[in-house]
């Protein structure tokens, strides 16, 4: 009878082990190792300069427009990589298609419900693409800065049209001082480098002119002026329900101010991409 017995409480307890090991292994599907569910991965900004400082370089030693200034302009414009066009087209700097593109498109809402933008086949095309934009009459003046003269450049694009922001230099530098974007630029070399570098683009400027007569109506179908939104942070307000609000992710809504933490204080102005 105890033997019976003895069997019978073995029987239990082997039952119980086997039971918790199937918990302990149970599948846990659309969760990654620290337990919590898979979803988009949001691109930080250092992760994003890493990325993508050397097509900005590249870009800067062809054409003179300093490294740091195009990185900041595109962390601006495509929030870091994370916006639709980074991630789905290739395009970082919200560029349409204009009346003279004749490759791959896709539409968004933007100035329109249906706004026809670029698709490109790499990123290098799209921050080759944004230098050709920029090598327009109305921004030759910049080319003439040196590419290392970040300051200049920022106040220059406004002033030349490319930002509606009041703020648009000041968003540009406070990007570029906190990520100390400045060690990627390069002074020129000599005077001699800086004036031949100068004539390429201007004659580049010119024969653009003459096959493509720039109007204003033109370039805005190619891009619209940079209007970044600033929000006022009103009484009981979140990171949440501001990023709900403006369809963008709490934590570029954090990369774009330079925010710590979560913390909000009634009248704090917030950056938020377009």
């Amino acid at each position: 009878m105890r033997a019976i017995f003895l069997f019978f409480v073995a029987a239990l307890v082997l039952t119980s082990c086997a039971s918790r090991r199937t918990v302990m292994h149970a599948p846990s599907h659309g969760k990654n190792k620290s337990g919590t569910t898979r979803g988009a991965v949001s691109t930080t900004g250092l992760q994003y300069i890493e990325r993508y400082k050397d097509i900005a370089i590249a870009e800067m030693n062809q054409y003179g427009i300093p490294a740091s200034i195009k990185l900041a302009q595109a962390l601006l414009e495509s929030g870091n990589g994370n916006s639709y066009l980074a991630r789905e087209a290739n395009n970082h700097f919200g560029i349409k298609c204009g009346g003279v593109w004749n490759g791959k498109s896709v539409t968004r809402p933007d100035d329109h419900v249906r706004d026809c933008f670029r698709v490109y086949d790499s990123p290098e095309q799209s921050f080759r693409d944004h230098s050709q934009f920029l090598l327009r009459k109305r921004y030759e003046k910049l080319f003439a800065l040196n590419k290392n003269d970040y300051k200049s450049w920022a106040r220059g694009l406004k002033d030349a049209g490319y930002a509606t922001n009041p703020r648009y230099p000041e968003l540009l530098i406070d990007l570029i001082e906190r990520y100390q974007l400045y060690q990627y630029d390069r002074p020129e070399v000599s005077y001699t480098n800086k004036e031949q570098r100068e004539e390429k683009v201007e004659e580049i400027i010119h024969e653009r002119e003459i096959i493509e007569p720039e109007t204003v109506v033109e370039t805005e179908a190619i891009k619209s002026a940079v209007a970044m939104i600033i929000h006022e942070v009103k009484a009981s307000e979140t990171l949440y329900g501001i990023s709900r609000q403006y369809q963008i992710s709490i934590d570029q809504i954090k990369q774009l101010n330079g925010l710590a933490s979560d913390d909000l204080s009634v009248g704090q102005l917030l950056v938020i991409s377009k």
